[in-house]
């Protein structure tokens, strides 16, 4: 397992990334798996960078692991900032509005649970642990 702790502000989402995709290379992943997972990636940091800590900025760790049969990549986003579950969010009801007038916001973390194979959240030691698992 391989992890870097930043300061949770968006630009550090893409030093993020490039290490997660350091360890996705290595394994022959799919652009196609690279970039749901770097949306993925993108999403959730921003929602920690806007989120956990406001107004103030914290720490975030990033654990990357790779696990074998099935060859997937588990990805741990943790913070100590405000609990908050994501997966509690209700499903946004898109159908009622018109493209133009839907709201900005509120649909990536739909997003990831769509394109990622498993994503999960606990809260524990004063920490949320948002994972996400990607088959590659």
């Amino acid at each position: 397992m391989d992890q870097m702790t930043i300061s949770a502000t968006v630009d550090q989402i893409r030093g993020v990334t490039l290490f997660v995709n350091e360890r996705l290379d290595a394994q022959g992943c799919s652009q196609r798996i690279k970039v749901q997972v770097d949306v993925a990636i993108d999403e959730i940091l921003s929602n920690i960078a806007h989120y956990a800590y406001n107004p103030e900025t914290g720490p975030a760790t990033v654990r990357v692991e790779v696990e074998e049969d099935p060859l997937c990549v588990v990805i741990a986003f943790i913070d100590h900032g405000i609990p908050f579950d994501p997966l509690a969010e209700e499903r946004p009801d898109l159908t009622h509005l018109p493209k133009a007038e839907r709201p900005i916001g509120g649909l990536g973390l739909f997003m990831v649970k769509k394109t990622m194979d498993d994503v999960s959240y606990t809260y524990k030691d004063g920490q949320n642990i948002l994972t996400i698992r990607k088959k590659i």
